[in-house]
């Protein structure tokens, strides 16, 4: 493991997610996954979202469409939130997910919605 780009990859995570979903993910690791969420760490986020290349919000943008591709709900819902926690407006959440509809399918879209109102509807609470 390269300790530089892990260190790097867990303060985007935190930053992203937030430190209790993160904590949890890696106090939850045991000897079966342990090198996974090292892996997840270290690549997606040390190595991806390290770069500065794309900002916080334009990844946000890109995992939403791609996760809604790959019908990844339980993810799609962790980085929906994560696109709020970037910046992402209500009205740029809502291009999206009708682009996800135009592009993935309405049932994708509907699904989409249904998890986008239920995280908008608890961080209103």
């Amino acid at each position: 493991m390269d300790k530089a780009l892990f260190e790097r990859g867990l303060a985007a995570r935190t930053s992203v997610l937030g430190e209790d979903y993160v904590n949890n993910a890696l106090r939850a690791a045991d000897d079966f996954n342990r090198e996974f969420q090292e892996l997840v760490t270290e690549y997606c986020w040390g190595l991806c979202w390290g770069d500065d290349t794309l900002d916080k919000k334009q990844r946000s943008l890109l995992n939403l469409g791609m996760i809604a591709a790959l019908n990844r709900m339980h993810e799609w819902e962790v980085h929906f939130r994560g696109a709020i926690t970037n910046g992402l407006t209500q009205a740029e959440l809502r291009a999206i997910l009708h682009q996800i509809t135009i592009y993935c399918g309405v049932p994708v879209g509907v699904e989409c919605f249904r998890i986008a109102r239920k995280v908008l509807a608890e961080l209103e609470a």
